[in-house]
């Protein structure tokens, strides 16, 4: 793995990026200035860029959110989010797992989500004993989103009742404005250990990249992925057979920090030959 300083050297060496969102392009708050500044230069030099992400909303309402940041629709050439995966998998059932899953959905997430399934033929239900499935987008609003037991009693309640769950979001965890949150990824995970049967949509399911390599028209060895979670962007990109390039000021960062503020590459080295993985290539952040 090469342990590269700035973005430029690999822009060079291929002709389209799936590029993550939370971590490498924002923090579910603000924009990185430096991040955009990377769009900038990648669209100046003709490159397709594709936004992939893990959000459990559809694509319209990320681009709506990354607007007022300041993240404009030209800077990227297309989009795909695990939410909008969800919702075409709800419109047109992709297999017999998600023809039998019924009409009565029990919402495990925050109202933001509620995009996913809006103006679909779906029942909410307020209740799992009245629900056919459950729909998990993560951590809701009324509940610590960092202690994973305040949703035990929710998750055993599903799966009592034999609920399949769908889920949005296959990310763990995630910074938001600095704070380590946790993601419907992680409700998954524990839904399993009770086990309940679980559907992920994103990354890193094989699933959600066939459309996005349709969408940049590029055969994968001229495709870089470019993600700060080992577990989702780096695994995501090595099941497919596409390179990687690993942001380590995500998820990762604390565990891999030098002390100084920057990163060190032994550690590096370590966790990604611990997790069984290759990127090409590490950065700092984003930046060009």
């Amino acid at each position: 793995m090469e342990h590269l300083q700035g973005f430029a050297p690999l822009a060079e060496r291929y002709d389209g990026f799936i590029l993550d969102l939370w971590g490498v392009i924002h923090d579910g708050v603000n924009a990185f200035p430096h991040a955009v500044d990377t769009l900038r230069h990648l669209r100046e030099t003709g490159k397709r860029t594709l936004l992939l992400s893990n959000v459990p909303r559809p694509n319209d309402a990320v681009q709506t959110m990354m607007r007022r940041m300041g993240i404009e629709d030209a800077l990227y050439t297309d989009i795909m989010t695990s939410g909008e995966a969800v919702r075409r998998s709800l419109i047109s059932p992709p297999d017999l797992w998600w023809t039998q899953l019924g009409t009565r959905m029990y919402h495990l997430g925050p109202e933001r989500d509620r995009p996913v399934y809006d103006g679909l033929p779906i029942a909410v239900v307020a209740r799992p004993a009245d629900a056919d499935f459950v729909l998990n987008t993560g951590p809701d609003d009324h509940r610590n989103p960092s202690e994973l037991g305040e949703f035990e009693a929710d998750l055993r309640e599903c799966a009592a009742h034999g609920l399949k769950m769908i889920c949005a979001n296959p990310d763990l965890v995630v910074i938001r404005g600095g704070v380590r949150v946790l993601c419907a990824g992680s409700l998954a995970v524990r839904y399993r250990e009770l086990g309940g049967d679980v559907r992920s949509l994103g990354k890193p399911e094989p699933a959600v990249y066939q459309p996005v390599l349709q969408q940049l028209g590029l055969s994968p060895d001229r495709v870089l992925a470019v993600g700060d979670s080992l577990h989702t962007d780096i695994a995501g990109a090595a099941g497919v057979g596409i390179a990687s390039c690993w942001v380590l000021d995500g998820i990762h960062g604390a565990a891999l920090s030098n002390g100084a503020g920057g990163f060190d590459p032994a550690k590096t080295d370590a966790a990604a030959a611990e997790a069984g993985l290759s990127p090409v290539a590490s950065l700092p952040r984003f930046v060009w």
